[in-house]
């Protein structure tokens, strides 16, 4: 039985296979060549012989074709190049003595902050090929892998979940997912008691998600990677990794405990403003 893709799997596959325009600009992402083929005719080559042909431009294989349109990402160099990628990582407290660094891929500036915001609240899955190029930008976890790591999305809310139809946080993770082979582990809910984060103060977010988040089971390796769409101040990404914490486990530093040792790090797609 063929499985059917969701409407924004289609549509990933489509940009990243088969549209060959670049997701922010919308150009094609290599000019074409001058038609040098076209200023000689096929006497001319025949008149001229070997020197001529030279001259010509040399034709892509298909599969040289299509190596260079995976390796080139989805957007063009121009476009890419005029983002400012990875800031400068933050931390956050999460327990006595142990620190969350938050790493994004970039700034939440135009033209991420106007993707992300699209995707997010507006369902426009146009701008999802954006985002997936942005979270290619994240640099993989050192020494995580399948077997040893879990991508911890940050959950939402039942009631979230109805009013928008999808979730765009898990979306957004399970392409992570897929791009550095790392499962994704969904053993955390959160509350329905809190409100949006967006317009309140640090110290009012960090206090809205007071006992927001609970774990449904224990995690089943020691490496934790968090991750969330926006970081405006970690506070989101800080008070899941307390909850981890504090319901897991106790964190330790003696040397008879390190198997309740959990290394958590945390990821999104972009933090805070370069301007």
């Amino acid at each position: 039985m063929m499985r059917y893709l969701a409407p924004y799997q289609t549509g990933l596959w489509l940009a990243e296979y088969l549209d060959i325009r670049c997701q922010l600009c919308r150009t094609y992402r290599s000019v074409p060549q001058p038609q040098l083929a076209h200023a000689y005719s096929s006497q001319d080559v025949e008149s001229r012989g070997d020197a001529a042909t030279q001259f010509l431009p040399s034709r892509p294989s298909l599969i040289a074709k299509y190596r260079q349109r995976f390796n080139s990402g989805l957007l063009c160099k121009h476009c890419h190049h005029s983002i400012t990628w990875l800031p400068k990582p933050f931390t956050v407290d999460i327990a006595a003595g142990t620190i969350l660094p938050i790493q994004a891929a970039t700034y939440y500036d135009y033209p991420i902050r106007q993707a992300i915001r699209a995707f997010k609240y507006h369902e426009n899955m146009t701008k999802l090929p954006l985002l997936l190029h942005t979270l290619r930008q994240l640099p993989r976890p050192h020494g995580c892998h399948k077997n040893n790591s879990v991508i911890v999305a940050m959950p939402t809310t039942e009631q979230r979940l109805i009013k928008r139809g999808f979730d765009p946080v898990l979306v957004l993770a399970t392409q992570l997912s897929k791009h550095w082979q790392i499962p994704l582990w969904q053993g955390v809910a959160r509350i329905d008691n809190t409100v949006s984060q967006q317009g309140l103060t640090r110290a009012e977010r960090l206090s809205n998600l007071d006992n927001a988040f609970a774990l449904i089971e224990k995690p089943p390796v020691k490496r934790l990677l968090l991750f969330d769409d926006v970081a405006t101040t970690g506070a989101s990404l800080q008070a899941l990794g307390q909850a981890i914490c504090s319901q897991t486990m106790p964190l330790t530093s003696d040397e008879s405990h390190t198997t309740d040792y959990y290394h958590i790090r945390a990821y999104a797609l972009a933090h805070g403003s370069q301007f």
